[in-house]
């Protein structure tokens, strides 16, 4: 299968999915997310590989939303339905990489925001470059944090961990990332995806099928609760996004001045 930003190369048991905006920004517009989408599902079939490596081309993972993407534009002003039905793509995405039975690998380079982050950590390791952050700015630019990610970041950190990466919105170095187990590695800038290769040949290594089974006993011990205090987290989504606060997120980003929230 083509497509316009996604590439998949497999080689014995390894396969890596890229993708590039051609930007080093990695926005992740509809069209990206749904490609990333299809790459996963691209290996439901497959019984060959143990390691998947995702990495995204350039200086960055990626900087999070395009927030000048028509499509993003269009389910703002869509009706509730049709906006719910459109806003279903992020968490269909964290879903279908978090259900591979592959081990997944991510190489993070650079800046790793927003859905981005909420794709990371639906993977089962991050390798982090030296110089790299983790940001989750939902709450700054009006939003709630979404995609069935909060329990994910909870699992891997803690709650209160947690909520300093969600609520209070910090950006996380790669050491401290390391520290708190948002990364599982961290190597030298332009060094990690050289690392993932490395976890994956070991990976690779091991036998196939037990590889498979374990990992998914290990994720379903971890992740068993997870949908049931997420599942609203879309609504709350849609909730938010018709609030001025939203609208007033947005705005001061894109004109690169404070917010001025009013809880409206």
């Amino acid at each position: 299968m083509a497509w316009e930003y996604v590439s998949v190369k497999k080689t014995g048991r390894i396969a890596v999915v890229s993708f590039d905006r051609g930007d080093n920004v990695n926005a992740m517009s509809r069209q990206l997310i749904i490609e990333l989408t299809e790459a996963a599902r691209s290996f439901d079939d497959d019984v060959e590989t143990s390691a998947i490596i995702l990495t995204g081309v350039g200086a960055n993972f990626t900087l999070g939303a395009d927030l000048k993407d028509p499509a993003s534009a269009e389910a703002r002003t869509a009706g509730l339905g049709t906006r719910r039905k459109m806003l279903q793509v992020g968490p269909k995405l964290c879903r279908a990489w978090e259900e591979l039975e592959p081990m997944t690998i991510v190489a993070i380079e650079g800046w790793c925001v927003g859905g981005g982050a909420a794709l990371t950590v639906a993977c089962d390791l991050r390798v982090m470059g030296a110089g790299g952050h983790v940001y989750v700015p939902e709450i700054e630019r009006g939003m709630n944090m979404s995609w069935g990610s909060v329990p994910r970041i909870t699992n891997l950190v803690g709650p209160a961990k947690a909520k300093r990466i969600v609520v209070m919105a910090e950006k996380i170095g790669a050491e401290r990332a390391l520290q708190w187990g948002l990364a599982d590695e961290v190597v030298g800038d332009g060094e990690t995806f050289d690392k993932a290769m490395e976890m994956a040949e070991r990976i690779a290594a091991l036998p196939p099928v037990g590889v498979r089974m374990c990992k998914q006993d290990v994720t379903m011990a971890a992740t068993a609760l997870n949908h049931a205090v997420s599942h609203m987290d879309g609504d709350q989504f849609a909730l938010a996004q018709s609030s001025e606060d939203f609208a007033e997120g947005v705005q001061s980003f894109l004109e690169k001045r404070p917010p001025r929230y009013t809880g409206c």
